[in-house]
């Protein structure tokens, strides 16, 4: 049973940990800018009231009593002729800013780097971590003897497997890849502990969500009655990102809508891309897609 918890659970820490390690690097740089912007934002100490007289090559002019300076603001042109409040250095009056300044804008969006990302690897860990507990509960609860089929769903770009569970209410119960699957007669009998948890052949298998007893949505294909024994079944974390890599297909187009919702360019383009691709990889391994 340790060896195929092992099984069960190594692809899924894999992707976790590919998350956190993505999560930290976001965070980490996206915190280093934010500090490099609050020290400029706190060098500049002087306040006064200003005027922007022009606008160009993405920077205004402003200019107030004791000083004048250019000071980088994208769409800069909305707001020429205005009044404005300035933060300027005292020492060096060229050094400010005004409200809604790239500055400003740029260490809003370093912090909002930092946040996500935090939020993101805590959503992965608790997300995985309940899915765990939930398995490690079930696996440790008396068993009964069920007959079950196994069967493939393909749901858009998801291919699951589920125990189509025989008795007087039928269930069908999403369970996470093992090569026993594939060689598996159906029906067959299995010991089900927990209402969650199967055990055939000395293997356990594990749910990659919760039992339904309406007939999960998805074209269909049912393990034959008696299967090859010789059959060939995937093995190995290759086999498994092989299948699971049509999930990062969607990430540049999810780069490009974020980096336009946020404005934040080429930067941002890259950051949600990679955020979003090893989410996809992640995502496919909580929900137990099957590589067979």
């Amino acid at each position: 049973m340790l060896r195929s918890r092992v099984r069960a659970l190594r692809y899924g820490l894999f992707t976790t940990a590919v998350v956190l390690v993505v999560c930290s690097v976001v965070a980490l740089f996206s915190w280093l800018s934010y500090s490099d912007d609050r020290a400029v934002l706190a060098s500049l100490t002087a306040r006064d009231t200003g005027e922007v007289v022009s606008f160009s090559d993405g920077a205004v002019e402003v200019r107030w009593p004791s000083g004048t300076a250019r000071v980088a603001y994208e769409n800069g042109a909305r707001v020429v002729g205005k009044q404005t409040q300035v933060a300027f250095d005292p020492a060096d009056p060229s050094r400010a800013v005004i409200p809604g300044s790239d500055l400003f804008l740029e260490t809003d969006r370093a912090l909002g780097g930092v946040t996500f990302s935090v939020a993101v690897a805590l959503l992965v860990v608790l997300a995985g971590a309940v899915r765990v507990l939930l398995a490690v509960r079930s696996a440790r609860a008396q068993g009964t003897t069920v007959s079950v089929r196994r069967i493939r769903l393909q749901s858009g770009l998801m291919v699951r497997s589920w125990l189509e569970i025989e008795g007087p209410v039928e269930r069908w119960l999403p369970v996470y890849y093992d090569p026993v699957l594939v060689t598996l007669p159906s029906p067959t009998d299995v010991e089900l502990r927990g209402g969650r948890v199967a055990v055939v052949d000395g293997v356990t298998l594990y749910p990659s969500g919760r039992p339904v007893t309406k007939h999960p949505r998805g074209r269909r294909l049912d393990n034959p009655v008696h299967p090859d024994p010789d059959t060939r079944a995937p093995r190995g974390l290759a086999a498994q990102l092989r299948v699971d890599a049509v999930f990062m297909v969607p990430a540049p187009v999810v780069g490009l809508f974020w980096a336009y919702l946020d404005g934040s360019g080429f930067t941002g383009w890259i950051t949600a891309t990679v955020i979003a691709a090893v989410l996809g990889l992640w995502w496919a391994a909580l929900r137990g897609s099957d590589p067979s």
